[in-house]
């Protein structure tokens, strides 16, 4: 079987996406690369990383290290490592769009994507909430985020939401789809054949038996219940102070946290260098960097690179493993 074939989009021509995508093309993948982005941008941070590039026809078959294939979307304008143009936005979301294509007809196995920066896309007239809700609405899918590394994988019910938002946003309907996305990928891309997800409550101490909040009788435990019945091994509503103890952990293969700032800081502690952002839902994988555009660091060539490797790594395993189902 042939390596599967990934498509690779740097994001915000202006943050460090560039330079990593540069820097992931110095070495040998069990994947074959196709980036989707603009071709003078790239060469651009090749130069100030002083690392050689060549970009190839998109449909490349090898490319040695040193070499990208390329699909062409240029910027609108060049840019300054460190200083977005919203004028770029049209590109950044074409890329995305034509990557996504490329996954859902077949010609590429998977996506990774880099870092986009929100307020430059809605600055350039295109209401733009995250990559994940974009890929979501044009598959047609109902998605879940979920982060990972070698210690944890975090698993969102609600996403980019105001906290006064969140617990009304927590309905059973939300609850009930999430945790069936969220069991299916553990089972058909990680190979988990009956995965324990551990289950959050959204107040202090899991409600304290509804002193605390009603959430987790009247919402949470009902769904959990329910699918219970049907097989699903759902330990919670679980305190969301004591849940990431490394002992209870080991007995989690996920984590589904209520909302964003309950369970990604804890991600993001235990290793954030080799964490990994994934879509659960889609037709095809997608995993993007677990960092931002990071302008601070944009053209300095000290951008660690680590993350964009780890999703690179992730994608290649779970398309490999679509592929072979």
């Amino acid at each position: 079987m042939t390596a599967p074939r990934l498509a690779l989009v740097p994001g915000e021509p202006a943050g460090v996406g560039p330079e990593l995508c540069v820097r992931a093309a110095q070495r040998p993948w069990d994947a074959r690369l196709v980036v989707y982005g603009d071709p003078a941008t790239l060469t651009d941070a090749a130069a100030r990383l002083g690392l050689p590039l060549e970009l190839l026809p998109p449909g490349a078959v090898h490319a040695a290290p040193g070499q990208l294939p390329l699909v062409s979307v240029a910027n609108a304008v060049a840019c300054e490592p460190g200083t977005p143009d919203p004028r770029n936005a049209t590109a950044v979301i074409e890329a995305l769009a034509r990557a996504a294509d490329a996954c859902q007809g077949g010609d590429c196995d998977g996506l990774v994507t880099g870092p986009v920066h929100k307020a430059t896309i809605n600055l350039g007239g295109i209401p733009y909430t995250g990559t994940t809700e974009l890929l979501a609405q044009r598959a047609g899918r109902e998605v879940v985020m979920m982060l990972a590394n070698d210690v944890v994988r975090v698993a969102l019910a609600t996403t980019h939401l105001p906290l006064r938002d969140v617990a009304d946003a927590i309905t059973p309907e939300l609850l009930e789809r999430v945790l069936r996305i969220v069991r299916a990928a553990l089972r058909a891309d990680f190979g988990i054949d009956a995965p324990r997800i551990a289950v959050l409550g959204l107040n202090p101490h899991a409600g304290e038996a509804g002193h605390l909040g009603r959430e987790e009788l009247d919402v949470i435990e009902p769904v959990l219940a329910r699918l219970r019945n049907e097989g699903f091994e759902l330990p919670g509503p679980l305190p969301a102070d004591t849940a990431f103890l490394p002992g209870k952990l080991r007995g989690f293969d996920a984590v589904l946290a209520m909302y964003h700032d309950q369970g990604l800081p804890v991600l993001k502690y235990s290793g954030f260098e080799q964490a990994v952002n994934l879509t659960l839902g889609l037709p095809y994988p997608r995993v993007a960097v677990d960092h931002g555009t990071a302008f601070d660091l944009a053209g300095s060539g000290r951008a660690d690179p680590s993350s964009l490797f780890a999703a690179i790594e992730t994608c290649t395993e779970l398309a490999s493993r679509r592929r072979a189902a």
